[in-house]
């Protein structure tokens, strides 16, 4: 006679999935809204890699000047954590693949600024890069001038604007003029760790940005040197790039190291899933977890085994699931993007309705908004697109965006920088007279659901029409 399941199992089972989709919240959250934020003694959900800042902040040898004054910022949350990718990987493997990555704005100013960050936060290079030391503005400014041998305000503004950068997506942490590496830096695998070393040390310092340096500035990397592991998601410092003439810091002395600083791996939430595979297919899901993740456009399956094979296809699913994710499917061509249950919990979360939550600004949403309307929803009742998509090939003008927003000229400029950077506008260039450039949705809009595809058109009829039927029947269902 078959057992009947007992209260208590049930229990059991509610208990299981409801600690798995917090896992899965957890991750989508970091993805989302970037590190998260923990007590000293709270540990870190599975899948993630927990970092103790300790006093890495306020925490410097004694100093005058410049120095001094970096060291007079904020302290950082003492504790972070951030998702650790499948066996080590890291999102350099697309290019194994063919598959592009999220472009960078700027990339080769970025990945300067970030070397001369580098250069000037990482003192002791007998120790990991993260969490490295503070280091004023003006010495990263400094080291940026010596690197590429110009000093001009030009120079001094782009770097400035990749700073900006690099603060936004969590590669340095700035506060005033204070600089430290950020928490991505440490997510570089100890790997290459001795190729960074060896970029730190070819590297000039602030005290040579006086003298004059040649440097090509797009030059390849040398054959009798190796590359640099190329840093995930974002600019990594080329080693092309060093200059050989100068040699790298000194030791830092005693007490430089931020003390209570650590770095702890908790137990992998993937291996249970990668564990029955050998060796070969267990390197294929995680070659297909990375590039539906982290590719900047939607994969082919062609490309990879894992797509193609059903149940590698149902694993692959699975490994998405715990990290909060889904797979989307466009023809033969997969993506991933946020599980509805989850973007559920996370709106439903505390503070989700009350502002307090990191997000788009009220102009950024008004700007996107602008450009769905004037580049898709227009064109659709038009007639000019069919699909079930928001991704269009009808770029809205700058100028257009002026006419019809109350957003000062700074702000707009701003929100569409933003918007650039968060993959949901891309630029179009202007290609004649008769194909004016603009903007249309970004490559983020691939990763949307059916339900939240419905979700933003129900969204776009409540803000353009509020009073017509079809917007008083999509508040009637929501009630």
């Amino acid at each position: 006679m078959a057992e009947t399941p007992t209260t208590e199992t049930a229990t059991s089972t509610d208990a299981a999935e409801t600690l798995a989709l917090a896992a899965a919240s957890a991750h989508a959250r970091a993805r989302a809204y970037g590190p998260l934020t923990l007590r000293l003694t709270e540990p870190a959900p599975p899948g993630f890699i927990r970092l103790a800042l300790g006093d890495a902040v306020t925490a410097a040898p004694p100093a005058t000047g410049d120095a001094a004054r970096a060291t007079s910022g904020p302290p950082t949350s003492p504790v972070i954590a951030l998702p650790a990718w499948p066996d080590g990987a890291t999102p350099s493997i697309l290019d194994e693949y063919g598959a592009a990555p999220v472009p960078v704005e700027r990339s080769g100013e970025t990945r300067r600024v970030l070397a001369a960050c580098l250069r000037a936060c990482w003192s002791d290079l007998s120790a990991e890069p993260w969490p490295g030391v503070p280091a004023s503005v003006a010495d990263v400014l400094a080291c940026y001038r010596a690197l590429i041998g110009r000093g001009d305000d030009m120079t001094r503004s782009r770097a400035v604007g990749a700073l900006r950068r690099l603060a936004d997506t969590g590669w340095i942490i700035r506060s005033g003029d204070v600089v430290r590496l950020g928490p991505r830096c440490a997510t570089w695998p100890p790997e290459s760790h001795s190729v960074l070393r060896e970029l730190v040390r070819r590297l000039p310092g602030p005290q040579a940005a006086e003298g004059p340096v040649t440097l090509p500035l797009d030059a390849s990397t040398p054959p009798d040197r190796p590359a640099p592991l190329e840093a995930p998601e974002a600019p990594a410092a080329s080693s092309g790039e060093a200059h050989s003439g100068h040699g790298g810091p000194a030791a830092a002395p005693v007490g430089a190291r931020p003390g209570g600083a650590g770095r702890d791996e908790t137990v992998s939430d993937l291996d249970g899933l990668l564990s029955p595979y050998d060796e070969r297919r267990r390197a294929e899901l995680v070659a297909a977890f990375m590039a539906v993740d982290h590719a900047a456009e939607p994969v082919h399956e062609a490309r990879f085994a894992a797509l193609r094979d059903p149940a590698l296809r149902r694993t692959l699913a699975e490994m998405l699931a715990r990290r909060g994710r889904t797979l989307i499917q466009r023809r033969d061509t997969w993506t991933s993007g946020y599980d509805d249950d989850v973007t559920a919990r996370m709106a439903s979360a505390p503070g989700a309705d009350t502002g307090r939550r990191p997000g788009l600004s009220e102009g950024e949403r008004a700007v996107l908004t602008l450009v769905l309307v004037h580049s898709v929803a227009i064109p659709r009742a038009d007639g000019l697109l069919s699909e079930d998509t928001w991704l269009s090939p009808y770029p809205v003008a700058v100028e257009e965006l002026r006419r019809r927003t109350l957003l000062p000229i700074g702000e707009l400029e701003s929100a569409l920088r933003t918007l650039r950077q968060a993959g949901l506008l891309t630029q179009v260039k202007a290609v004649s007279e008769e194909t004016p450039g603009g903007y249309v949705p970004g490559p983020q809009f691939h990763r949307l659901t059916a339900a939240a595809r419905r979700r933003l058109q129900e969204e776009l009829i409540l803000a353009a029409g509020p009073q017509t039927p079809l917007a008083t029947a999509i508040r009637a269902r929501r009630a």
